[in-house]
């Protein structure tokens, strides 16, 4: 059973194995939600303005794309913007905002506290400063060695592909280059990408993302894809999005398809809060899952829209049930525009204390802050540990029983055989430096092979 009550009530019926009710949450939004996930069937309910669209239509991701709202006189159609949102929409260098109609549809318009809403309509505290405000929170371009590649870790790196979005999130930590067509990526940029990945041959791991890659033309990722399957170091590929939660009809056969095909890729999933799970989403979930892709979520954590144990607890079990893991909860970037989503470490902290125990392992996120300077994640959790010597262990558990571990006697470490055979030696791990990349010869962009510029 999912129940919707915003100014208006529908319900539907679902056959699940397994199901139970799940408490409401009560929210600013004025609607509650009991969903049963593992849904085969079932659609969320449409804002009246889109009521007449034809299923075939309102499910085509294309049409989610072509009909998405950006301006406020389209925007006061389905929501009652305050004086505030309306003057930030007017404002100068504004963030880029586009909604998708599915999206909008689970926004609540009369509620200008509702946690969807919040997301993606700008405010003016968009444009107030606050300490320690960067335009690159995480100093990714002094770890770019070229274009599109960022590369701060020994065995991985990010591959940025687009500067394009399904929607756009007011708390993005790309702003300074995320919804702007001029500064997207080419063949030409890929191709460069893909020979400096080829010539780094410690690189294992390679994560694709933007700007969303499931925003992309799906011809374009495909040959991205199967670029990135030939090179023979390249063991794990991975694909970050937030497609599936503003346009879940993206995940389509043809997508799961191409994934199959190219395992092993893994997909994480960004996802913030509970009202963002929906039918629609548990079954583009599903078809991923069906498809042998493994799943994650990352979630930031954001003032007045997750910043509860309450709100957290219930995202974690319910993408579990989705089969969807939760894998990161970030720390908001302090990010230019970002400044009034920011909370303290110490919140973060202690959600993760109201999680841990209370809630399967598995579906207890790492709470990460990013190093401003670009010094990467760094985890962030509560204090088990009380006291450490080699004899001697002094523990905390999740209900704050503190007990004793004895280390065994005589204990010598370093007495594990070395791995045998091809993978036991891998190469170099040094992280080249951007001067390093910049001081080595080039060769022009259109050489590269697999593209044509």
């Amino acid at each position: 059973m999912f129940w919707w009550s915003s100014g208006r009530q529908r319900s539907f019926s679902v056959p699940l194995p397994g199901k139970f009710p799940l408490p409401a949450i009560s929210s600013g939004c004025g609607r509650r939600f009991q969903v049963s996930i593992g849904i085969e069937s079932g659609t969320s309910a449409r804002h009246p303005r889109w009521e007449d669209v034809p299923q075939a239509e309102w499910s085509d991701p294309r049409w989610q794309m072509t009909h998405r709202l950006r301006r406020p006189s389209q925007l006061r159609e389905v929501i009652k913007l305050t004086e505030d949102e309306e003057a930030a929409l007017g404002g100068d260098d504004l963030f880029r905002v586009d909604i998708t109609p599915y999206f909008l549809s689970l926004i609540d318009g009369d509620d200008p506290h509702c946690p969807l809403r919040l997301q993606v309509i700008p405010s003016s505290r968009e444009m107030e400063a606050f300490d320690g405000r960067l335009p690159d929170a995480n100093s990714e371009i002094e770890h770019e060695p070229v274009r599109g590649i960022i590369h701060k870790y020994p065995d991985r790196l990010v591959m940025l592909v687009t500067s394009s979005c399904t929607s756009y999130c007011r708390y993005c930590t790309r702003s300074r280059f995320v919804g702007d067509g001029k500064q997207n990526y080419s063949h030409s940029d890929w191709a460069e990408q893909l020979r400096y990945i080829r010539d780094s041959p410690q690189v294992r791991d390679v994560l694709i993302t933007g700007g969303d890659p499931l925003s992309m033309a799906r011809n374009r990722l495909a040959e991205i894809i199967t670029e990135l399957r030939a090179i023979p170091h390249v063991e794990i590929v991975r694909i970050g999005t937030r497609a599936p939660v503003f346009n879940p009809f993206v995940v389509d056969d043809e997508l799961c398809k191409l994934l199959s095909d190219n395992h092993p890729i893994w997909l994480n999933i960004h996802v913030n809060h509970p009202y963002e799970l929906t039918p629609e989403l548990a079954q583009a979930c599903s078809r991923l899952s069906s498809a042998g892709v493994p799943l994650g979520a990352q979630t930031v954590l954001l003032a007045g829209i997750n910043d509860s144990v309450e709100v957290q607890r219930r995202l974690c079990t319910e993408l579990v049930r989705m089969r969807v893991r939760p894998y990161y909860l970030y720390q908001c970037d302090s990010v230019r525009g970002a400044g009034h989503f920011r909370t303290s470490v110490t919140k973060g902290i202690e959600i993760i204390e109201g999680l841990r125990g209370h809630i399967s392992g598995f579906a207890v996120p790492t709470y990460v802050v990013d190093s401003p300077g670009g010094g990467g994640k760094i985890p962030v959790g509560p204090n088990y540990l009380l006291s450490l010597s080699p004899e001697r262990a002094v523990l905390r558990n999740w209900a704050g029983e503190v007990s004793e571990y004895h280390g065994p006697s005589g204990y010598r470490s370093g007495t594990t055989p070395p791995l045998r055979g091809p993978k036991a030696h891998r190469a170099p791990t040094e992280v080249p430096t951007v001067s390093d990349r910049l001081s080595a010869p080039q060769t022009p962009a259109d050489d590269a092979e697999g593209f044509e510029v």
